[in-house]
């Protein structure tokens, strides 16, 4: 025997050992180890949620924690059964236990058959507000919310043996309700179930974060309207019912709103659009529903309509409750919509209906803003005649396609030019002259209204020079000014160097700015300052139909007003155009300021005008816009003659 056992290498006694040393753990290593899978436990319950779906969350925090318990069980057990390790399996399970009970972060409770608490542990304690002994005998339905009628159904198989789950609400010791994770573990003794252990896990902060992420899924966090995504899913609800109801959609933004952001910052326009969004929704009902689709565009669903006259007069209410003026800042403040309509009488498709009351609203911008449009069938192509359009304004600013055509202006009294107005015209080689108000607004949305701004700034500068170098009477020319260009912070450096190439001399160029480009009183200011050191003269164009502010009249370096045509159109018609007229009239002579009144067509017009003492006049009546060689010629057959009889 000996000899059999000296035979044995060394190498393999001290593996053998080795191994033997590996599963005797110290005592320290073992409660290490049995700490550490409690810790994996407990980390992997609450992390659940983010890792997994919440079907299968569930399912599988509930076995890592039963695999876990035994893992603890299995490790105790076999360490203490080896060597001479005095403690029995009855004893160490009891330890375990006592062990879980005390340490654990998870609310536990063992029941009786009768459903009756024998123990709970701390963290219960904790989460009920109860004291231990408060609840010891108490029966467990104590704590749960009346009417649950279904953890009756899942106790009675918990007694049979079955591990049960769910869902349900607990109360707490002061009466609120608390949403917990119940899991429902049956306790044997041999064959027999004698009780249960409950372990809690407290859901009530998830499920408020779970709102949260839902909130923030379906609803605007600024105005707490529904967004794009919970409007289409209700829009698709609502089509999707039986029956023959009548919808009607309308989709509308505030006008100018990216001027009023830019004039007065982004906090400012935030408050602007909470109280419009509060307006707007005022008078919904029942499954109406009125959502903020994305920065200022807001969309509209009335439900049950009976007619398009409705939806009508559903939109005229809308702008009705934009007239009164907002309180910003401790200041009234007057804004206007825009709003396009569309109905499911001939779409059953969401996306298309609210495509083609966007489509509406584009037409009502350009068309002047501030209305309602019902969008028709016959615009089914609209939107591809307009991309084409705008591919081609491109291509026509590169093969130079634009000409400018100048329409003169005369002094009333007198009857002489004493300015010509530069408008731009495209000859387009298929569709021939295209009519500005189709390609102005696309050149304005697409920005290519700078460029061709430019190009008509630089043409009509040089064209004003080759009239004097050809010694034709010397007058100004004007050049509307786009509000890109006016925003750029190099106008008066592009200004200054196209004087300079076309050797036109500052006091004989007259820029032509818009009402609502003074909104950004400081920016308007400073480049009105500068161009006027410059030497050029500035005016206001379409007077009156704009922010309504007057202050910049006296702020700012203004040198002329012209009354926009709309005014004076009905004048002879309409007693209200005639007043505001003859008001513009007087208060600019107040203020030192020359007065031209554009679109003038009729005699009767030209009366009124001189009447009441305007300076000037520009229209169709003495002149419409012509070509540069006409006007060449009208400048020299009439320098010294006189329109007036």
């Amino acid at each position: 025997m000996r000899k059999d056992v000296s035979l044995v290498p060394v190498t393999e006694i001290a593996s053998r050992d080795g191994r033997r040393a590996v599963y005797r753990l110290s005592p320290r290593a073992v409660w290490m180890a049995v700490i550490g899978i409690g810790t994996a436990v407990a980390g992997w319950i609450i992390f659940a949620d983010y890792l997994l779906s919440p079907l299968y969350a569930k399912g599988v925090s509930v076995a890592v924690c039963i695999g876990g318990f035994i893992g603890m069980i299995v490790l105790l057990k076999q360490q203490y059964s080896r060597g001479s390790c005095q403690i029995h399996t009855s004893d160490l399970s009891a330890q375990i236990a006592q062990s879980i009970s005390t340490y654990s972060p998870f609310p536990m409770a063992v029941l009786d058959r009768a459903g009756r608490l024998v123990t709970i542990n701390d963290a219960a304690s904790q989460l009920l507000g109860y004291r231990r002994g408060e609840l010891m005998g108490e029966d467990f339905f104590i704590l749960l919310d009346q009417g649950n009628h279904q953890l009756l159904d899942k106790l009675e198989l918990v007694m049979h043996g079955a591990m049960q789950q769910g869902l349900t609400t607990m109360i707490h010791k002061t009466g609120y309700p608390l949403e917990v994770q119940l899991i429902l573990l049956p306790l044997f003794e041999g064959d027999t179930v004698t009780g249960l252990l409950a372990i809690v896990q407290d859901v009530s902060d998830r499920k408020r974060n779970n709102e949260r992420i839902r909130y923030m899924a379906y609803y605007d966090d600024m105005t707490g309207l529904p967004n794009r995504r919970m409007f289409m899913m209700h829009f698709n609800e609502m089509l999707e019912k039986p029956g023959d109801q009548f919808i009607g959609m309308l989709y509308l933004d505030i006008d100018q709103f990216k001027l009023i952001n830019d004039s007065f910052g982004r906090e400012f326009g935030d408050m602007l659009l909470l109280q419009v969004a509060e307006r707007f929704t005022r008078g919904l009902l029942g499954e109406d529903m009125g959502a903020r689709m994305e920065g200022d565009e807001f969309a509209i669903m009335f439900v049950s309509l009976q007619s398009e006259e409705e939806l009508v007069e559903k939109a005229r209410a809308l702008l009705m409750t934009l007239e009164e003026p907002f309180e910003m800042q401790g200041f009234p403040f007057h804004v206007t919509a825009s709003i396009g309509m569309a109905t499911n009488r001939k779409d059953r498709d969401a996306g298309s209906i609210i495509k083609k009351a966007d489509m509406a609203l584009g037409r009502v911008k350009e068309q002047g803003r501030n209305d309602i449009l019902l969008y028709s069938e016959e615009w089914n192509n609209s939107s591809l005649e307009r991309l084409t359009l705008q591919h081609e304004l491109r291509q026509g600013i590169q093969r130079n396609e634009f000409f400018l055509h100048y329409q003169p202006q005369y002094h009333l009294s007198t009857g002489t030019i004493v300015g010509l107005e530069a408008l731009v015209r495209w000859r387009h080689p298929e569709r021939g002259l295209v009519n500005p108000g189709q390609f102005i607004p696309l050149a304005e949305e697409s920005g290519m209204i700078v460029q061709l701004g430019e190009w008509v700034l630089e043409e009509a500068c040089r064209q004003n020079k080759c009239w004097q170098n050809e010694g034709l009477p010397a007058v100004p020319v004007s050049v509307n000014l786009s509000i890109r260009q006016f925003t750029q912070q190099n106008l008066t450096d592009k200004i200054a160097t196209v004087l300079q190439k076309t050797g036109l001399s500052p006091k004989y160029l007259e820029l032509e700015i818009t009402e609502t480009m003074t909104m950004d009183m400081q920016h308007a200011t400073q480049s009105l300052l500068e161009l006027t050191r410059l030497g050029v003269g500035i005016s206001i164009d379409d007077f009156g139909t704009g922010y309504s502010s007057l202050s910049y009249l006296k702020n700012l370096p203004i040198s002329r007003l012209k009354i926009d045509r709309s005014f004076v159109r009905d004048i002879q018609q309409d007693p209200n155009d005639a007043a505001i007229v003859a008001a513009i009239i007087a208060m600019a002579h107040n203020l030192n300021l020359q007065v031209i009144a554009e679109g003038v067509e009729t005699a009767e017009q030209l009366a009124f005008l001189k009447q009441h003492c305007c300076d000037e006049i520009q229209g169709y009546f003495w002149s419409p816009p012509l070509p540069g060689d006409q006007v060449a010629r009208i400048l020299a057959s009439n320098a010294d003659k006189s329109f007036i009889s």
